[in-house]
């Protein structure tokens, strides 16, 4: 029998602490020294999605920005700005990225914190399916009041983004078991 990768092993790890800690205990206690093990895939993913679909990179958000893998992939594909979101792993963002994190949760997002922002795209990789159900209408509300542009990375089908919570699904693909998935957002009725 094989063995699992590194990745799988270092995945499988995270996924124990989650369900020790809690996936807020586990950032909020691992953030600075965070690096997602998934990373070789959010990268080919990211390719894949900006040469299939045509994204916007000249100001893009990323959000739960973890150590930075999405914004040093976009970069490398030719965005002009990226901005990183994340309360937890704020400090391996910047030590990786070199260019500092704004310390906002999904909470705080929910609640306006990015009202007078305004972004070409925003990118969440492996990040929705861990904000809390009850939080994510509100949620996708405000960030599709900042963005005409969602793309979505998850290794799940969750979470269901609803059109009533502002998004319409565009498009899915599948890169090795993960989704990526691009929203529009839709103005209210």
């Amino acid at each position: 029998m094989d063995k699992p990768c590194r990745s799988d092993q270092e995945s499988t790890s995270i996924r124990a602490r989650y369900e020790r800690e809690g996936s807020q205990g586990f950032y909020e206690r691992h953030g600075a020294s965070y690096r997602n093990p998934h990373e070789p895939i959010i990268v080919k993913s990211l390719d894949v999605a900006c040469r299939k679909w045509t994204l916007d990179l000249s100001n893009v958000l990323d959000l739960a920005a973890g150590s930075g893998e999405v914004t040093l992939a976009i970069r490398a594909l030719g965005a002009k700005k990226v901005h990183g979101v994340d309360p937890y792993t704020w400090a391996a963002y910047e030590s990786r990225t070199g260019q500092p994190a704004a310390q906002l949760s999904f909470a705080d997002i929910a609640g306006g914190a990015l009202n007078r922002a305004r972004y070409s795209l925003i990118v969440a990789s492996f990040a929705l399916h861990l904000c809390e159900k009850s939080r994510l209408p509100a949620l996708m509300y405000e960030l599709s009041r900042i963005s005409p542009r969602l793309l979505v990375l998850t290794p799940h089908k969750r979470p269901e983004i609803r059109r009533d919570w502002g998004w319409e699904l565009v498009e899915e693909q599948i890169v090795e078991r993960v989704r990526s998935r691009l929203y529009r957002a839709v103005q209210a009725d």
